[in-house]
Order: structure tokens, then sequence, then C-alpha cells
């Protein structure tokens, strides 16, 4: 990739910080004017000309004054070696090059290839629950399996569990932020975040200094449906970012998941919702995913699952539940529940790890059989 002028650098970074101008708006710019710095050249009357460009936008482009901040901007890059994308370049994300609305100019400091093969989202509640949390964290163990990059936000809950696991598992995860690169929200996440830089990386399109407004987490949501292959929701209200994520995943042709949970659960209603709605395919089991992605059929994960399965190491509880169902061939939830006396929750969430390392399958109306 040929090497970048400051004076084209700076003005990528202007064209962002022009008050009326968004994303959408900044393509039709460049579009009708032939280049970011034709923009700034272009006088008052001739960008009204411009569709959707009216005289308040004219003002504010002709009348720009912020060039001295874009070039502290490009100083702060330089200095903390932060990649940059523009939305032009061969080297921006490719799945996100493809959503008519994603960011003009990215920043982006870690190692991970933002362009890796596979590239899966897990999002949810900030509100997460145990077993909310171990669903995310079996699903994580799952994903590494399949080398996929696991994309989140950052939030409390679903997704720094997602990340802490990734970080534990050497899995490569991204953190996409509502905020500036120079500083991390919540701050109780600086630790996770930082070793994120080593083994994935943190991205946003907001410049340094960005505080963590209110408005910016449901934009940034785009960026986490647009940089994957698909969307995870494992577990969430019906309102929140993480259904945000699924709608705008949908509209993106992604491929959205969601892991079922109680009707009365008000964390497990919004992924209820998505399944009702067929906004999002039911997810029992890691399997779902790879046989849906149409990564089942490739070899280095046939031979990694082969390997994952002589070696899998049972717990008691886990071993009391195999024997249960080697026991009855098939059998219900409730016959589990009763023989093995634990609690609905906790056998949900050994049910759902033995799934995942593709020792039991669920067959409908809640009844298990060993694979």
């Amino acid at each position: 990739m040929k090497e970048i002028s400051d004076d084209v650098f700076i003005n990528r970074i202007a064209l962002t910080l022009i008050e009326g101008v968004g994303d959408i708006l900044a393509r039709q710019l460049i579009s009708y004017c032939g280049s970011v710095e034709a923009i700034f050249k272009e006088k008052k009357r001739a960008l009204e000309k411009i569709p959707e460009i009216g005289p308040v936008t004219a003002k504010s482009i002709a009348g720009f004054k912020e060039f001295d901040r874009a070039g502290k901007e490009l100083v702060f890059i330089r200095k903390h070696k932060i990649q940059t994308y523009f939305y032009l370049d061969e080297n921006y994300p490719k799945r996100l090059k493809n959503c008519h609305d994603s960011p003009v100019l990215l920043y982006y400091k870690g190692t991970s290839d933002l362009n890796r093969n596979r590239m899966v989202a897990i999002v949810g509640t900030r509100k997460a629950s145990q077993y909310g949390k171990d669903v995310t964290e079996e699903l994580v163990t799952a994903l590494g399996q399949m080398e996929a990059t696991v994309v989140s936000g950052l939030a409390y809950g679903i997704d720094i569990t997602a990340h802490r696991a990734c970080v534990d598992q050497q899995i490569e995860t991204i953190g996409v932020m509502a905020h500036g690169i120079d500083r991390i929200y919540p701050p109780s996440h600086d630790g996770i975040a930082r070793k994120m830089i080593l083994h994935g990386g943190l991205i946003t399109e907001h410049i340094s200094g960005s505080e963590p407004e209110k408005e910016n987490f449901p934009k940034r949501n785009r960026i986490i449906a647009g940089l994957c292959d698909a969307i995870i929701v494992t577990e969430a209200a019906r309102k929140g970012g993480a259904l945000i994520t699924a709608e705008i995943a949908n509209n993106y042709n992604r491929d959205v998941f969601a892991v079922p949970g109680r009707i009365k659960d008000p964390y497990s209603e919004g992924c209820n919702l998505l399944i009702r709605n067929n906004k999002a395919v039911l997810l029992q089991s890691a399997a779902d995913i790879s046989y849906i992605m149409g990564w089942e059929d490739d070899p280095k994960l046939k031979k990694k699952a082969i390997q994952k399965s002589l070696f899998v190491e049972l717990t008691e509880e886990e071993q009391q539940i195999t024997g249960i169902i080697r026991q009855h061939q098939t059998c219900h939830i409730d016959l589990l529940s009763f023989q093995s006396g634990m609690t609905p929750g906790k056998l949900s969430t050994l049910l759902l790890k033995l799934e995942f390392s593709g020792l039991i399958r669920c067959l409908p109306g809640k009844v298990f059989q060993l694979c």
C-alpha cells in the first residue's frame, strides 16, 4: 500500500469532524467532488448543488476550521502506532466495506487480521446471569476450535465475559469501542483491553479524546455486525443493544443465532423474541454454528473435533448425567432432573456444556441422547 501524505491524512480525519456530515453523506461528497481534498476546495454554492447537501451543511463544509485538531490526531496516531482504515483503501475490512453506512475512517490498535476467514460476534445483556456467562464461555471455547475471531463491545456482562474467556484461552478477540482509542470504558476493563491488544485488538470510529456518549453505543453496534460473518446473542432483554446489533446484522444479511432461555426470564426475553420472529436461528450447540456457516467440511476442524472428543474430561456430575442418558437411551429433561437431583438451572448449564463438547444432542421436546 502506497504511503499517504500528511495533507491527505489530515483531510480524511477532518472529513469525519464536519458537523452534519455522517458516513453516508461523506461518501456522497467524495463521489461528487472526486476526492476528500476536493471537498474542502469547493465553494458553498457548488456544494449546495450536491444531492442531500443543504445550505446549512454546505456552510459547515466551506467554513470548516478544525484542521489543527485533525493535525493533532495525526500526531497521536503516529506516536501510538495506531492503524487507520479509510473506506476506499484496499486494506479496509472487507466485510464492513460492503455495508452502506460503515465508518469512513477507522482507528485500530492490535495484532489480529480484520479480514480473517472467520469472524463471529458474541453480544448480550450487561446484567448477565451465571447461565448466560457459562453459555458464553462454552461458545468461546467452541469458536476457538473453529479458529474464529470473537468480536464484542467491551461492555459489562456478556461482552466482557466473551473477551475474558478469549484472553484466558488465547483466542483472538476484537473489542469495538464507542469512544476514542485513548481510553477504556468502563475503566474496570482496562486490564483485559490491554491484553486484547496483544492477542486481538481494539477498534473505533472516534478520534482520541472522544467521550463514551450515550448515542455512540447504538452506532458502534453496526461495526460489530459489519465486521462479522455471524452474530450470536447469548442472553438479552427485550430492549437493549444486543437486539439492535441483531437487527443490523439481519439488514446486512449476516447469520444471527440466539440461545433460548426460560420463558419467564426477563434476560432471555430478547433471545426468545428473536427466535419467535424468525430473526435468529435457535442455537442449541456449537455444531449448529459450523453446520449453518458451512464450516463443518473443513478438514482442520474435523481433526480438532476428533481430538477434542477423545480427551474430554467429565466431572462427576457430567458423568452422572451421561450415565442416566445411556441407561435410558433417550431421556427427557424432567426425568434427568428427578434422577440426578439437580435443579433445572444447574442441569441446563451442564447439558449445554455436554452439547458443546459434542457428547450429547438435544432432540425435540427437550429429550436428550448420547452422540
